[in-house]
């Protein structure tokens, strides 16, 4: 998150153990494959881009004819320009910034939906909860004032009165709310109740999308020409991807431990990658991809994202969502 919406912010950690168990450690060498292409990643390196790793690391992409790069993000490396310019064949990112772009005039369309359900939630602690939205009446909020849209949105959804919430600007910490200087903080529910948790601090989580915030996280972009040229290409990336994070479901604490050993200096901690896996299964995975695929979404979805994107200030269409290329790799 921390750019300037908290959708790209991410926490860090690290480890190593039982990769030779699950056959996550690298592949052997094998023959140089025939294309380079990119993945420009959204955040800096950690389990939350674990099945890119599996799918490098067991070589499914080589097989596939593909020399995948997974070029690292953060906050000086926004995932929209390389893959305008081709550097990237494919990027991470999310339907806001997405719909954002294509107001400018880039030619991406969404192909992948990682995250079935949006992460943001409402984190709060147990003597003092916020359950559902009403009880954000009368709480202060710790947040970056630059999420204000995120949650005037919230409140729309769920008519919630915003004057009646106290919004305090705050740093990406759960510092503030440990302390007591906030009642609640909006973040992710992968990060810092995760941070909390490995500090002994029980946390409650009110998860956004349980209450009408529909909003794509972690969703696969290319551009129209890639669509139209280069399908092959994406198909094979996209397959590569839903194996790896196929296999990321069926291990989680082997996946953080990749993500260790990939990048040791990354300054992971694998205890705390290992909890973040965890809690990004339900978010990633439902009936729906368990009935279609890695990455599906419906057209009901869509019409949800579309409600959610006018209420940030983003007026899109369907076309912004293609599902040609996941078609392609399950076999629909």
């Amino acid at each position: 998150m921390a750019p300037v919406h908290l959708s790209r912010r991410r926490v860090i950690a690290g480890g190593s153990a039982g990769l030779a168990a699950l056959g996550l450690a690298l592949s052997a060498p094998r023959a140089r494959a025939q294309t380079a292409v990119g993945l420009q990643l959204s955040w800096l390196h950690s389990v939350q881009f674990a099945g890119s790793y599996i799918a490098l690391s067991r070589g499914w992409w080589q097989d596939a004819g593909l020399d995948v790069s997974l070029q690292q993000g953060g906050p000086n490396a926004p995932v929209e320009p390389p893959v305008v310019s081709g550097a990237a064949l494919v990027g991470i990112s999310a339907a806001d910034y997405t719909a954002a772009a294509v107001e400018q005039g880039a030619p991406f369309r969404i192909i992948g939906v990682a995250m079935q359900k949006n992460p943001f939630v409402i984190a709060s602690l147990p003597a003092n909860p916020v359950n559902v939205p009403a009880d954000l009446e009368g709480k202060r909020i710790g947040m970056a004032l630059a999420n204000m849209p995120v949650l005037q949105a919230l409140c729309t959804l769920n008519d919630v009165d915003i004057d009646r919430i106290e919004v305090v600007p705050t740093q990406y910490s759960a510092q503030p709310l440990v302390a007591g200087d906030v009642d609640c903080l909006l973040c992710w529910e992968t990060d810092l109740p995760v941070a909390m948790a490995m500090q002994g601090i029980e946390s409650v989580t009110m998860l956004m999308a349980d209450f009408g915030y529909a909003l794509h996280s972690q969703t696969y972009i290319a551009t129209e020409d890639s669509l139209a040229n280069r399908r092959d290409e994406l198909v094979a990336l996209m397959a590569g991807e839903a194996r790896g994070w196929d296999a990321y479901r069926e291990d989680t604490d082997a996946a953080a431990a990749l993500a260790v050993e990939m990048f040791p200096d990354a300054g992971l901690d694998l205890a705390t990658q290992k909890l973040q896996a965890v809690r990004q299964v339900p978010l990633m995975f439902s009936d729906l991809t368990d009935t279609y695929g890695f990455g599906w979404w419906t057209d009901e979805a869509v019409a949800n994202n579309i409600a959610t994107l006018a209420l940030l200030g983003h007026n899109v269409t369907p076309d912004l969502w293609d599902r040609s290329i996941l078609e392609e790799v399950h076999g629909i």
